[in-house]
């Protein structure tokens, strides 16, 4: 570890580059959810660039102009309010970095990771609270010519897609783009707003996860897919479907002999087509899909049957989202366990990140950096080029069912 370095050549706020309307902006109920008030963290590889901090930085200053609230700040709020959106025009904190090695030298960044996490992103000690500022954004310059952008959003004033989005715009501005394509839209005062309180805050267990990742073949997903068309008469399914079937089958198989066991999984879906959002909508946007069965029934379900499962639980969250905008819902459906028997998982196939281009090209690997071990949790990812099919990173099964369960989801046959 010791002889690869990460030195911090400038750091400090960027602003928008021309002056920006002040004021107070309304967060979204979802915006304003307890569980949203942190900082999701993530790693973008690129393979080459010329002088990519400085392009950035100036690409970044143009962005918050259309995109000002991002540098602003959340309000916490007093006693029996609700959080808020200040434009002060403070900026998002920016890092120029550079390593003393390539990206080859490093393994590309894979675990285990030659280089602390901490040393890649703005883990940076700034005048405000990171529950309170928006972005911080850090780029680090290879010696191959490469880079990596370090990126921290605050899920209170955005989900993944509305992250990207931002992200996407910079990429278009740094491009010589005059505005971006997609016109952001915030109108948070217009979003759903339903009466029911959110639930209590859940203990947050200790649960000792290990980390394990599976780079699933492009053959084996079609291969489901095709098996899945056939059992569904036709039916399509994605290979998020199959993917998170597959890992519920298998840590169900490795962790549970009782066959009585309640099991749940959880994803979050995007809502802005069924609530006929502007598609410039970058706010919180996303609605909790809920499966639950017996371990029995999982266990001894092949990975189609398990799709069913997770489809029927899709439709029934496409009604249960209008139910919840027209204040029907008596029970916080958004509300969580964090227990051994559940697990949840997120796809960051679709949300953007892999688009965004800076004037080199696309990222050969974009993705979060999980490490916590009070969610059962696996995410989906766009394999790293030049590998074909998806990569899933996962912490969802204690040290005693780590080697069981990864014999079993790395079989494609």
């Amino acid at each position: 570890m010791g002889r690869f370095t990460v030195t911090k050549k400038s750091e400090g706020y960027v602003r928008p580059a021309e002056a920006t309307p002040a004021g107070s902006l309304t967060l979204d109920w979802i915006d304003r959810y307890p569980t949203h008030r942190g900082l999701v963290d993530s790693l973008h590889i690129y393979k080459h660039g010329k002088e990519p901090g400085k392009v950035i930085r100036e690409a970044l200053a143009k962005a918050l102009v259309p995109y000002y609230p991002i540098a602003g700040r959340i309000a916490q709020p007093e006693e029996g309010g609700d959080p808020r959106l200040e434009c002060t025009g403070d900026g998002v904190w920016f890092v120029e970095a550079a390593a003393n090695c390539s990206l080859a030298d490093v393994n590309h960044l894979e675990r285990p990771m030659l280089i602390p996490m901490e040393d890649l992103a703005p883990y940076t000690q700034i005048d405000t609270s990171p529950a309170d500022t928006n972005m911080m954004i850090q780029v680090t310059e290879f010696m191959c010519g490469g880079f990596v952008v370090g990126l921290r959003t605050n899920h209170a004033s955005s989900d993944g897609l509305g992250a990207a989005q931002f992200m996407v715009a910079l990429g278009e501005l740094a491009r010589g783009l005059r505005e971006p394509t997609v016109k952001p839209v915030w109108n948070r005062d217009t979003y759903p707003n339903p009466t029911v309180k959110p639930a209590p805050l859940p203990d947050l267990p200790n649960l000792a996860l290990e980390y394990s990742a599976v780079d699933f073949p492009a053959h084996y997903i079609n291969q489901l897919k095709k098996q899945y068309l056939e059992h569904a008469n036709g039916r399509w399914c994605s290979t998020f479907d199959i993917t998170i079937a597959k890992v519920w089958q298998c840590r169900t198989r490795a962790v549970y002999s009782d066959p009585d066991v309640n099991l749940r999984m959880c994803f979050f879906a995007s809502t802005r087509q069924i609530l006929k959002l502007d598609k410039g909508y970058y706010g919180n946007s996303i609605f909790p899909v809920k499966v639950s069965a017996t371990s029995g029934k999982i266990a001894g379900s092949s990975v189609v049957e398990i799709v069913d499962l997770i489809k029927a639980a899709k439709d029934q969250m496409a009604v249960d989202v209008l139910k919840w905008a027209n204040d029907e819902f008596e029970v916080d459906p958004f509300g969580m366990s964090f227990k051994y028997e559940t697990i949840y998982v997120s796809d960051w196939t679709k949300l953007g990140f892999v688009e965004v281009d800076y004037g080199w090209g696309a990222p050969v690997y974009c993705g979060p950096f999980t490490n916590n071990d009070y969610i059962a949790s696996c995410i989906l990812l766009k394999s790293p080029a030049p590998l074909e099919g998806a990569r899933l990173i996962a912490r969802c099964v204690a040290k005693e069912h780590i080697d069981e369960f990864n014999k079993l989801i790395n079989r494609f046959d």
